[in-house]
């Protein structure tokens, strides 16, 4: 791994120069720590924000950063957690003073008290997180590492600064962190640490649902969350916050019949889908495509092992966890149900002959959601017999063609009926009633089955005739 050391240099950024000189005039020692620092000596992309830490008034220093910058933006004080934040350039620089913490068992939120930089790199989750770079004239750019995380940093290991068991407990959320960190730096937990994640794993509970998430959304968001979420199951965590997906691990034998472990393939179509999409909210659609087959597994002497109606009870459960978690009840949540409720119409499709009718009907229900779908199951080939992985893949290719030529014929994709309700009322004289509803779905029904075009001439035909049998009668006026 290529280190870098030089950190002086390193600190090209003008803020630095512009926090040493704030330093200076207020007489505080300041540093930039935490993952700005363990990015830079990794040569990663580090995201846009700069932890600054002063052994003093976090508050003042920031205030005096923006005196001395130009334009003077705007500092936001968050006087309850002594922190201060201001944007310079695209970046977000949070100042906070050097503090010492202790906890008290049933919350996460800290007594806390002013202290030396000693005391609050103490505090910091991981040793790769605990390392500090100096601002101050006298040493600027001269690195703390009270913990060997430098040695940790070389070696790819996630360790605690202090007792791993007391590190969690005091803040449960670390054990996420420490997850989410192992899979996107491809680094591994110190055996220690592991081992007090597994026997602090229930303390998780004391963490919000919305923290929680954060926490997941990272994971789902690197290269392999596999790896992530194997951690997390290895741990007892997973049980704990997803026990839908650990109910997935359990593989039966019923008169030589056995079925494929859904917990394992469950994981396998989140890392296949991942080269295709960024968005974390398909990701979660993969992650939870197959829950409802735990609820739903019998087994049939004549078929086996069957799931029936495994998509439409995973769409239901895929909603609770999204309550139970705090997460949003909004278009994010009604697409993963949907995906989930559909994961499995295009798979049916590829193993059938594909009608016209039948991709009239998914590029219907599907709108503008189709392609995800589409993406969705082809991430689900998780088969390892090549001629069959060559197979589903070919009759995928054939069923997005037929989505492509139904769709430039029949414009189905959000379809909006070509005769609304207004002008069916206005037609037949009829007050708002079952029989304009009725219409409404047989003209629906004649496009998506074929047999009418999707264009209000052929539409109106079909309405008159239709109207003609359940005894409505044209207005004369």
């Amino acid at each position: 791994m290529n280190i870098k050391t030089s950190y002086k240099e390193a600190l090209n950024n003008k803020i630095f120069e512009v926090i040493s000189q704030a330093s200076q005039e207020l007489n505080v020692e300041s540093y930039v720590i935490g993952g700005f620092v363990r990015d830079l000596i990794l040569n990663r992309d580090f995201k846009k924000d700069i932890d600054i830490v002063a052994v003093g008034s976090g508050i003042e220093l920031a205030l005096q950063v923006s005196q001395l910058l130009p334009n003077k933006p705007k500092v936001q004080v968050f006087k309850t957690y002594g922190t201060a934040m201001l944007r310079f350039e695209d970046t977000e620089i949070e100042f906070v003073g050097a503090r010492k913490e202790s906890y008290h068992f049933e919350s996460r939120n800290p007594v806390v008290e002013n202290g030396t930089l000693e005391d609050d790199q103490n505090r910091r989750d991981f040793t790769i997180n605990a390392l500090a770079i100096s601002l101050n004239s006298k040493n600027f750019g001269e690195l703390s590492d009270p913990f060997n995380g430098l040695e940790d940093l070389k070696n790819k290991i996630i360790r605690t600064p202090l007792n791993p068991d007391i590190t969690f407990s005091d803040d449960p959320l670390r054990m996420l962190r420490g997850v989410r960190f192992a899979n996107q730096l491809g680094f591994e937990i110190e055996e220690n640490s592991l081992n007090s994640i597994t026997k602090n794993a229930e303390r998780i509970k004391i963490i919000s649902g919305e923290r929680i998430v954060d926490e997941l959304n990272k994971i789902l968001s690197t290269d392999k969350p596999s790896l992530g979420f194997l951690l997390l199951f290895k741990t007892g965590l997973l049980d704990i916050i997803l026990p839908e997906l650990t109910a997935l691990n359990q593989v039966e034998e019923i008169e030589g019949h056995t079925h494929k472990n859904n917990f394992y393939h469950t994981l396998e179509v989140v890392d296949n889908i991942c080269p295709n999409t960024d968005d974390v909210w398909l990701r979660w659609a993969a992650l939870l495509h197959d829950i409802g087959k735990a609820p739903t597994k019998r087994f049939n002497k004549k078929q086996g092992w069957t799931f029936h109606g495994h998509e439409f009870l995973g769409g239901k459960m895929a909603k609770k966890i999204f309550e139970r978690l705090h997460m949003p009840l909004n278009q994010k949540m009604k697409f993963v149900q949907k995906m989930v409720m559909m994961s499995s119409r295009p798979i049916v499709l590829s193993q059938d002959t594909v009608t016209d009718s039948a991709v009239r009907r998914l590029v219907f229900d599907a709108g503008e959601d189709v392609e995800n779908l589409m993406t969705l199951c082809e991430a689900d080939i998780t088969t390892k017999n090549p001629n069959k992985f060559k197979k589903y893949h070919s009759n995928f290719e054939i069923v997005r063609k037929k989505i492509v030529e139904v769709e430039e014929r029949d414009h189905v994709r959000n379809f909006q009926p070509p005769i609304t309700g207004e002008e069916i009322m206005e037609i037949f004289n009829l007050q708002p009633s079952k029989e304009i509803g009725m219409l409404k779905e047989a003209i629906k029904e004649a496009i998506l089955e074929g047999e009418i075009a999707n264009d209000y001439d052929e539409a109106y035909q079909f309405m008159i005739k239709r109207a003609t049998k359940i005894g409505l009668k044209i207005n004369a006026c």
